[in-house]
């Protein structure tokens, strides 16, 4: 250990086992409009990863699987269109959250996000779970310029 370096004291925080705390797979993403319309934002063959951890932090992913490739490999130097295609077909943020199992809801507390609006902000889902299947639905949202219910199936990865 260096001597010149100050001692520092990390304090231990005891994990809290939550039925939700895992890696899981995104099995759908679909939302329903007021007047019954289906719509799969990122297709029926969307792809995502949820973390959350026994220390009440989560990260969530959501991509459209077919994004097109930046032309020139660079991600700084894609053109308005790719990277408009780019940020459409993708969900990502991360943060904390508080479990309510009496009332079926979890709270994400957005940290950080690719869409800066939600940086702050909480995000209620509510969920149930049977097995090693979890189903977040959120409360009605606009989103693309329509207000729908999303409804995110997951699997628990191994």
């Amino acid at each position: 250990m260096d001597k010149n370096l100050p001692e520092v004291s990390v304090p231990i925080v005891e994990p809290i086992v939550e039925p939700i705390v895992g890696s899981w797979r995104l099995v759908s993403f679909q939302r329903r409009r007021g007047s019954g319309e289906m719509l799969y934002p990122f297709g029926e063959d969307a792809e995502g990863l949820l973390i959350y951890t026994a220390r009440r932090r989560f990260s969530v992913q959501l991509m459209r699987r077919a994004r097109p490739l930046f032309v020139a490999g660079d991600q700084l130097s894609g053109t308005a269109e790719e990277i408009k295609a780019s940020y459409e077909g993708c969900i990502a943020y991360y943060g904390s959250y508080e479990l309510h199992p009496e009332a079926g809801f979890v709270v994400h507390q957005v940290e950080r996000s690719l869409f800066p609006n939600w940086e702050g902000q909480s995000l209620t889902r509510f969920y149930a779970l049977s097995g090693n299947r979890l189903e977040l639905t959120t409360p009605p949202t606009v989103w693309g310029g329509a207000e729908a219910v999303g409804t995110l199936r997951w699997e628990r990865m191994e």
